[in-house]
């Protein structure tokens, strides 16, 4: 999104950037004051993909209605693990990815509702109602629908199941590693999200040591990767350089169990103290 509205910005276009306090919330009264008489577009992450933080969409759809502008939100992290309603939500534009629900990777989607058009970005064919050109990717469409609807009949066991190891793993966290902070906060978070910084270790050795045992986590967002400047949302949260290095995204899925909590949580532990050596 970020990228996106950097590209506007060189085509012409004025982009208005919101704060977060510390939970990576934004105010809905800042984002009101920001509206100006021109303003075309307010889009949104409808949660955050390294602190697992839920905005408050309903009440920013509210506002972009009274104001008669459209309200678009990235549910690439919200779609298969909360419950998503664009009626109830208000909302006009939302687009997500399939292979964060399980379907398959490369394939994702974009809602749009009636009466709102936009220009199309790629020319050629007449394909997806003069919209979007190119063959459709059949198998993924299909792939992503199935998705969709094992997501929808499994939503409140996933949601419990994930929160519970995600509660498992903090609670864990803070009882074996007391001066580990947590970034983002318990309330409005996704289930399965959880990001820690632990100051008593480099952040990329923990990574590197975990990867070791058989663990995938990572420092921030896959979109980031390769990056040596610190996670721009950690900063945005007051995060020092020092602590966004050393911060640790670990997110959990269906195929988890609380033994698979314990090794974790045990595996750091036993960095941390071979670091303090």
């Amino acid at each position: 999104m970020l990228n996106t509205c950097h590209t506007l910005e060189k085509q012409g276009f004025k982009v208005t950037y919101l704060n977060v306090n510390r939970q990576g919330f934004i105010d809905p009264e800042e984002l009101r004051k920001s509206i100006k008489n021109d303003t075309i577009l307010i889009t949104i992450m409808f949660a955050n993909n390294e602190i697992g933080t839920i905005q408050p969409i309903e009440m920013i759809s509210k506002i972009a209605k009274m104001y008669n502008i459209i309200f678009h939100t990235d549910s690439v992290q919200a779609c298969g693990n909360v419950p998503i309603d664009v009626q109830k939500m208000g909302i006009d534009s939302l687009s997500l990815s399939g292979h964060k629900l399980y379907a398959p990777k490369g394939i994702g989607a974009l809602y749009v509702k009636n009466g709102i058009h936009f220009e199309k970005f790629m020319d050629g064919g007449h394909q997806e109602r003069d919209k979007r050109a190119g063959t459709e990717n059949v198998a993924g469409i299909v792939g992503l629908g199935k998705a969709c609807e094992i997501a929808t009949n499994n939503l409140k066991w996933h949601m419990s199941h994930l929160k519970e190891l995600r509660d498992y793993y903090i609670e864990k966290i803070k009882e074996k590693i007391p001066d580990a902070i947590l970034n983002g906060g318990m309330e409005n978070r996704l289930p399965g999200n959880s990001n820690f910084s632990f100051p008593s270790v480099d952040g990329e050795e923990l990574l590197f040591l975990l990867d070791a045992k058989g663990i995938c986590a990572s420092a921030g967002s896959a979109c980031t990767s390769g990056s040596s400047k610190p996670s721009h949302v950690l900063s945005s949260i007051g995060l020092s350089d020092e602590l966004a290095s050393k911060a640790l995204r670990v997110t959990f899925g269906e195929d988890n169990t609380k033994e698979d909590v314990d090794y974790l949580v045990d595996s750091i532990c036993e960095i941390i103290e071979r670091s303090k050596k």
